[in-house]
Parts: structure tokens; sequence; C-alpha cells
């Protein structure tokens, strides 16, 4: 059986290549409004965060973000996402055991 490519992205913050599953989205929507994509689906332009908070918070700094998304991101959208970002990592974690216990 041939084996399944799987799709790398690289963090805005640490510039690690990774699998697509094992980071997080930030996403731009045509309308302009930027959240935080767990399904990976959501149209419009994308950024990929590691699951961890170091990381979000020196894409803050560097402004990173802004940068991936080809727009300004006010500092109301960062405290927002902070928050989202710490409710979603520990489901982020959660559903990355689920998916290396079917890998096994």
């Amino acid at each position: 059986m041939k084996q399944r490519k799987v799709p790398l992205r690289k963090c805005v913050a640490c510039q690690q290549m990774m699998p697509k599953k094992s980071l997080i989205r930030i996403v731009r929507s045509p309308e302009g409004e930027v959240s935080i994509d767990l399904t990976g689906k959501k149209s419009g332009r994308g950024a990929y965060l590691c699951g961890k908070e170091a990381c979000f918070k020196l894409a803050h700094k560097t402004r990173a973000l802004d940068r991936a998304l080809k727009a300004p991101v006010g500092p109301e959208v960062y405290e927002q996402l902070a928050r989202d970002f710490l409710a979603v990592e520990e489901e982020f974690l959660a559903g990355q055991g689920r998916e290396e216990d079917d890998d096994e």
C-alpha cells in the first residue's frame, strides 16, 4: 500500500515545519474577520501556529500574523485570540492525543 503524503505547514512564529494537523490555523475571512479555525476548512487566508503559548506570544510580539494574513491585526483582535487560544489549546492538545491513539 502506498504511503500517503503528509501536508506540512510552517509555524509563523518559530518557523518550524510540522504536519498540518499538529498546528492551529488562524484565518482572515473574506470579510476581514480574524479567528481561530480548528477544522482547517474555513475560507480565507490562513496562518499556522504551534499549539504552544510561547509561539503565540512571539507571533504577537513580532507581528507575524499581520504579515502572514496580509492585513493589520488590531490589539483587540490579539486579546480575543489570546483568550480563544488558551481555551482552544486544551481542546487542541486533547485532539492531538486522540489522533495519536488512532495512528497506533
